[in-house]
């Protein structure tokens, strides 16, 4: 007796995730493709769906699609720091610096999605701790989902510290590397070009809709990222 037609659908999707085929933040195939592709309802696709979201395998995003989620194991890494709370937390002394403040509309596909047919806040800002460079900050706020950014002065408050007090997320995805500084970068954190840099970058929404998305650059000298998650704080953000 062969399967029902969702749970085929389910085991060939399954199939391609745990494969790599389909890696992690890729979009799957939207459902009124599959639909055509199997030649049935949207019902029998929307539960196969439904049930890969049950295991963790995708995560839906409110007109964006559907999304091959990230592994579990990197969920210690889903605490958001404040650096201003942490450099004062170390006993050093915090200070910031607006570079660029600039409301546009989305360009690239990405920015399209985070805007979800809103308007961006595109800054950039540089942290210092005991007056040497921290960290180079370049952020997108989407407007549609924080519109109260338009009149915080963020040349007083860091937008990350002003984001995690006013714009609480339901889900977060990082991804960290090891990049080399070029010239403007290099200037910024007073670095060799070519240096070696850590990067994180930082997305976040709130029941499916884009907040943010964050490039932050440390000095690979200067910053230990150290990953402390509760399941608590995870909950107080959701509030």
């Amino acid at each position: 007796m062969s399967a029902p037609l969702h749970r085929r659908i389910y085991a060939e999707l399954e199939g391609r995730i745990l494969s790599g085929e389909l890696a992690p933040g890729d979009r799957i195939p939207f459902e009124h493709e599959l639909t055509a592709r199997y030649g049935c309802s949207r019902m029998t696709v929307s539960k196969a769906i439904s049930e890969l979201a049950g295991r963790g395998l995708v995560t839906r995003r409110r007109r964006a699609g559907t999304f091959v989620a990230q592994p579990k194991a990197h969920a210690a890494v889903l605490a958001i720091p404040d650096l201003r709370a942490e450099v004062r937390e170390r006993g050093q002394t915090y200070d910031y610096a607006l570079l660029e403040r600039i409301e546009r509309g989305p360009g690239d596909a990405d920015e399209v999605e985070l805007a979800s047919g809103g308007r961006l806040l595109d800054l950039t800002c540089l942290h210092r701790a005991d007056g040497a460079p921290l960290a180079l900050e370049r952020r997108l706020i989407a407007l549609g989902a924080a519109p109260q950014a338009v009149d915080v002065d963020f040349q007083t408050v860091p937008p990350g510290s002003w984001l995690l007090d006013s714009a609480p997320w339901t889900e977060a995805e990082n991804r960290i590397s090891a990049v080399e500084a070029d010239a403007a970068t290099a200037r910024l954190l007073q670095l060799r070009p070519g240096a070696a840099c850590l990067c994180v970058e930082r997305r976040t929404w709130r029941d499916g809709q884009g907040v943010t998305r964050v490039w932050q650059t440390f000095p690979g000298d200067r910053y230990d990222l150290v990953a402390r998650f509760s399941s608590a704080h995870a909950k107080d953000q959701s509030r």
